[in-house]
């Protein structure tokens, strides 16, 4: 194909993911008291799921009503005029993008395919199904876990007692999007380790050779993520990431076995 063509044809596919967006945007936006009330301000309210296990969790370890919450007492304001409907444009459209996000990827790879050999095809099956259940996996946990947690300290935390904390909508949505969106991205880690070592760039030694400072720098995203001062909160959020992590170690030693496996078959062949 022509360098036209191919432009052509990524038009046609970028055009069907535009489309996939605009009817998961329609969905939310004909559904968006829930979309809003719901699932967007889900984590301002003391009724949200993760609260209620927080508490029962409490209750396990005897620890009383101290990881229980009561109210969370967040305030919110618009401060311009056309906030509020630039907010619900914006949920509508980020909500659309998620919902779409198996066929967008898959129409992405539709593009790429035709470029791959039938071995890397046949080393590549399931993508779609994989990078999209990662995908779904880091957008929940980043919602239920990483954001209550980013949600419920910023509500309690002043500066003085007499200094309210009344956040603005928008404030509210540049923190919610990029943790639910990069938790989605970030459970993406043990594919993109997985390409990686088919390309030679990393391997299983390098990665466990590595994995002490991996663990110091996972603690301190933990840390960074959940402010408050409880373990039990910086372990929720680190021991996923750990997981990935080894994950990514285990499917790298196996690429690396895979290769020498067929270099050896073709050692085999020469001779």
């Amino acid at each position: 194909m022509s360098f036209i063509d191919h432009l052509e044809d990524l038009r046609g596919h970028l055009f069907r993911s535009v489309i996939a967006v605009a009817i998961g945007a329609i969905v939310v936006g004909i559904f968006n008291r829930f979309f809003i009330d719901d699932v967007l301000l889900g984590p301002t309210h003391a009724s949200f799921p993760t609260y209620k296990i927080l508490c029962q969790m409490s209750k396990a370890l005897h620890l009383g009503d101290a990881l229980c919450m009561s109210q969370i007492g967040i305030r919110m304001q618009s401060t311009e005029v056309g906030a509020q409907f630039s907010m619900w444009f914006t949920i509508v459209l980020i909500g659309g993008v998620i919902i779409a996000f198996p066929y967008i990827f898959s129409e992405f790879w539709n593009f790429i395919k035709p470029a791959l050999t039938k071995r890397e095809l046949s080393k590549t099956r399931g993508v779609i199904f994989w990078v999209s259940l990662l995908f779904f996996i880091g957008v929940f946990f980043g919602y239920f876990v990483i954001a209550p947690y980013t949600i419920k300290f910023f509500a309690g935390f002043q500066l003085a007692d007499n200094i309210q904390n009344i956040w603005t909508i928008s404030s509210y949505m540049d923190t919610m999007i990029p943790l639910v969106l990069g938790s989605g991205l970030a459970f993406q880690l043990p594919l993109v380790i997985y390409f990686l070592a088919q390309v030679g760039i990393v391997n299983a030694v390098y990665l466990k050779k590595i994995r002490k400072y991996a663990i110091v720098i996972i603690f301190i995203i933990a840390g960074v993520i959940t402010p408050g001062p409880d373990m039990i909160s910086q372990l929720t959020v680190a021991l996923p990431l750990l997981l990935l992590y080894e994950i990514s170690i285990i499917l790298s030693g196996r690429v690396a076995k895979r290769k020498a496996q067929e270099a050896r078959e073709e050692a085999k062949e020469w001779e």
